[in-house]
């Protein structure tokens, strides 16, 4: 992840000591762990040759939170597949949209696997992100809060089944 970082988000951190120290601050062993181990969110590694080559995190509350590939295993169908599972692990915990804030580096490639955009949002660290979301059922009503009036009028956002 942190080499993904680094190596395949020079567009968004410009190679600025000061954002790129602050979005891998956390990025650290202990902390990754942490988040992968919490029995609210699922985790993945894309696995190529033998090689971890890809991880990705989905919150329990419908938030592609990480999604990040090694320089060279991207445009091999890694990031795809990856995504695909999330959607589908999100979709049997009845999640109805996903969301997600990409970098300008991911941007295309959350675009073209059909993510609608619905805003920019600045990250912590100092990075500018878009943050996208897609309909995971065919319902249509339970559109985030984050994709404002643009997107379809909002009624629910959460997975429980209230009166």
């Amino acid at each position: 992840m942190r080499r993904s970082i680094a190596e395949c988000c020079v567009l968004d951190h410009k190679n600025d000591p000061a954002i790129l120290g602050a979005w891998l601050g956390n990025k650290t062993p202990q902390m990754v762990a942490s988040w992968f181990e919490s029995p609210t969110n699922h985790s993945l590694v894309a696995v190529l040759d033998g090689e971890i080559v890809g991880v990705s995190l989905l919150t329990g509350a419908g938030k592609l939170a990480l999604c990040y590939l090694l320089p060279e295993a991207r445009r091999h169908g890694a990031g795809k597949a990856m995504l695909a599972k999330m959607e589908e692990t999100a979709c049997n915990w009845g999640v109805k949209a996903l969301q997600l804030h990409s970098t300008a580096t991911g941007e295309e490639f959350f675009a073209s696997q059909g993510y609608i955009r619905a805003g920019h949002v600045r990250s912590p660290y100092g990075v500018d992100t878009v943050f996208f979301w897609k309909q995971l059922d065919s319902g249509g009503d339970d559109v985030p809060a984050e994709a404002g009036a643009a997107a379809k009028p909002r009624k629910r956002f959460c997975n429980c089944n209230s009166a």
